[in-house]
């Protein structure tokens, strides 16, 4: 049995990695897309744009697929769109027009991790204590980040110490809503539950997107605004939410959360491509001790990896 599970587990690799370079590019590239809309329309006109788009294409693939909405869960998937599309979105979007692209990409995605962990214990998940010696590593490497950022003078620095916090408080709201949606899960699909959240953050954030020009700039925007809001609509939430929840329905959390691993490397590269925004020494060293951090984390105890191997020898 150990051996056909050895196989199956050979089998799945060129899959897993497939779903996690497109994860990758998808989810390093939106920050980059995101701060290139930003420094052109209003970020909240911007990320409600991004979610109509990504309504339109999730839609059009439960039509396609034949997926029912979940709209008997409600009760739990209006939080989850409060937290997850509205309250992230909206606190992303707005610490981007004060913070680099490679501050957001540093702490967010290693924040979040460390935040799902502590709220999954709502659910009865457990916080061991390896976990809580990554995250406590974690915590101080995103410390640095935020520090490294100071380093660019008095003035901006305000600014940016204001916008990487908005951006904290952004991986709080998606870390809340991932527990909420992991609940969901336990009995309806993932297409059905991402798309009937992103159609109701949606229906929030269209009055939200409308107090700066009321989308009177709309037909003005220019095609590169457009691009990036296509990008951000369709790849890095339609493709990006589903291919996520799926990687954890399928490999497990502690596997399907490694790509988050690749997203701030992904985008200081990206950023320092498209944008030439250079990460500052100490943004580095506290971007490698997130990742120590979160990997520790993440890592299974010999005797969970051995619990594992039984259950999948018996299966």
């Amino acid at each position: 049995m150990s051996a056909n599970a050895a196989v199956r587990s050979r089998g799945q690799t060129p899959l897993l990695i497939a779903v996690y370079a497109t994860l990758a590019v998808t989810l390093s590239g939106q920050w980059i897309a995101a701060k290139l809309g930003v420094t052109a329309v209003p970020p909240l006109e911007l990320s409600t744009m991004r979610f109509a788009i990504a309504s339109v294409v999730l839609l059009a693939a439960c039509a396609i697929t034949r997926t029912p909405l979940p709209f008997h869960r409600w009760r739990l998937i209006v939080p989850a769109a409060v937290l997850g599309v509205v309250g992230f979105n909206s606190l992303a979007f707005v610490g981007l027009t004060l913070t680099p692209a490679s501050d957001s990409a540093l702490i967010i995605p290693t924040m979040i991790p460390m935040a799902t962990a502590v709220f999954a214990t709502l659910i009865h998940e457990r916080l061991t204590p390896r976990k809580v010696v990554g995250f406590a590593i974690a915590t101080v490497g995103a410390a640095l980040v935020i520090l490294g950022g100071q380093q660019a003078g008095a003035e901006p620095s305000a600014d940016r110490l204001r916008g990487d916090l908005l951006e904290v408080g952004a991986a709080i709201g998606w870390a809340a809503s991932l527990v909420v949606g992991a609940i969901v899960l336990r009995k309806e699909t993932v297409l059905g539950h991402v798309t009937l959240m992103v159609l109701i953050g949606t229906a929030l954030l269209l009055p939200i997107g409308a107090l700066q020009q009321a989308y009177r700039d709309v037909p003005s925007w220019t095609i590169e605004t457009w691009a990036a809001a296509g990008f951000l609509g369709v790849f890095s939430t339609a493709v990006a939410y589903l291919l996520f929840l799926w990687a954890v329905h399928r490999f497990g959390a502690g596997l399907a959360a490694m790509v988050t691993y690749l997203t701030p490397v992904g985008t200081l590269v990206l950023a320092f491509l498209i944008l030439s925004e250079r990460p500052l020494p100490l943004q580095l060293v506290g971007g490698a001790v997130i990742v120590i951090g979160v990997r520790l984390a993440a890592r299974r105890s010999p005797i969970a990896a051995g619990e594992r191997l039984v259950e999948e020898a018996r299966a």
